[in-house]
């Protein structure tokens, strides 16, 4: 009779197998050499956020040579200590004089014996690290509760239109995101339509992370109360800017916008772009338009008594035209050499976009900007949405 084999993992020792399962868990399955990249990513990420509170200006009019780096590494230090509680500072400090200095104690009558304070020097680090691994912890789950409420602001799926497809997929560059996309039939039509308009918005409030989340939040639910009423785009437009105004902070967090109305039955669409990047516009023929007709971002703060402006602009929808309204997170994504993506890549993945569906679009052009960056450090949020129109 054969003898069943035997599982390779089975043959292994207890401790390798062990190890195995805790590096695995540690890496998460990833290459070393895409653990290498992410840690040079953070580590430039990391330099960026301390460098900004150095003077180097002043750091540059000293003497050159090793004096100057370690005046670097000094004014970096400080950088990073004042990032801690008062404290934590004086905690870390009294671990680097432990470890650096390493003053120790000897006692016998020929100081057969000693005590080295290195070690409680290297016990704070770990106390430290602890501490401020918890506060990350907490933070992160607070953000993750954040983005689940975010996450019921934005539609799951796109809404049932006979002769629109419909595609939409948000990144955010932290836990929560300053981005907002929405694809709905309005409750009422307009004063001036006879049936219910598709609305389609895509928003970006400057800044991101928490504060663009929370701005966002309230943008979304102005918009949702004036789409609810009987009024035209243009009145949701001013409206939208009167309320933007109020609460942008003198201007620091003003909100580019691109919003749409499309006619189920005539494919008519008006939009008006405020301040946002202009979608692209293929039509069935391979042309592609911009639309740019609108105004500037909303918030922005007034110089002078003038009313401004939001002029609509209007186009007739085809069979087999493709409409792709995107934030500037995707032409602005960098790769590890600094370099943007960019609109001369982003153009030819949509003009020579085969006949497919918004979502096989929307994924083709995802992963071209996720090739191009590879593992550099996502710097702002991504958001795009396709609408194509079918025969």
């Amino acid at each position: 009779m054969a003898a069943t084999p035997t599982p390779e993992h089975a043959t292994k020792p207890p401790r390798r197998r062990r190890f195995r399962d805790f590096w695995a868990r540690v890496t998460e399955g990833a290459e070393l050499g895409q653990l290498g990249s992410q840690f040079v990513s953070d580590a430039k990420a990391s330099y960026a956020l301390y460098s900004k509170d150095v003077d180097w200006d002043e750091i540059g009019r000293g003497s050159r040579g090793p004096g100057r780096i370690w005046r670097s590494a000094w004014a970096l230090f400080q950088a990073m200590l004042m990032k801690l509680t008062p404290a934590r500072r004086v905690l870390l400090l009294i671990a680097m004089v432990l470890i650096f200095f390493e003053p120790d104690i000897h006692w016998g009558v020929r100081g057969e014996a000693s005590f080295r304070f290195s070690w409680i020097g290297i016990a704070i680090l770990f106390v430290l690290l602890a501490v401020e691994l918890a506060d990350r912890v907490t933070m992160k789950r607070d953000l993750e509760i954040a983005r689940e409420i975010q996450q019921w602001l934005v539609p799951d799926h796109p809404p049932s239109v006979p002769g629109v497809d419909i595609a939409f997929a948000t990144r955010p560059q932290n836990t929560v995101a300053g981005d907002y996309y929405d694809a709905f039939l309005r409750p009422l039509p307009p004063r001036d339509s006879v049936s219910p308009p598709l609305f389609v918005v895509v928003a970006d409030v400057a800044g991101k992370s928490v504060p663009a989340a929370l701005l966002m939040a309230t943008f979304q639910a102005s918009l949702s109360a004036l789409a609810a009423t009987p009024v035209t785009i243009d009145e949701i437009v001013v409206g939208l800017d009167r309320y933007c105004r109020a609460h942008s902070l003198e201007g620091r967090r003003f909100t580019t916008a691109f919003l749409a109305e499309v006619d189920p039955k005539t494919r008519e669409m008006i939009f008006i772009n405020a301040g946002h990047n202009d979608p692209i516009l293929r039509r069935a023929s391979g042309q592609v338009e911009r639309l740019s007709t609108g105004g500037p971002p909303f918030g922005l703060p007034l110089f002078s008594e003038e009313k401004v402006l939001y002029p609509s602009g209007r186009v007739q929808l085809q069979p087999g035209d493709l409409l792709f309204i995107f934030t500037d997170g995707v032409v602005e994504a960098v790769n590890d050499a600094g370099e943007e993506y960019g609109e001369a890549r982003l153009l030819p993945c949509i003009q020579n976009a085969p006949p497919e569906s918004s979502g096989e679009t929307l994924k083709r052009v995802m992963e071209d900007v996720n090739a191009f960056v590879g593992f550099a450090r996502q710097h702002d949020d991504i958001t795009c949405l396709v609408l194509r129109v079918s025969a």
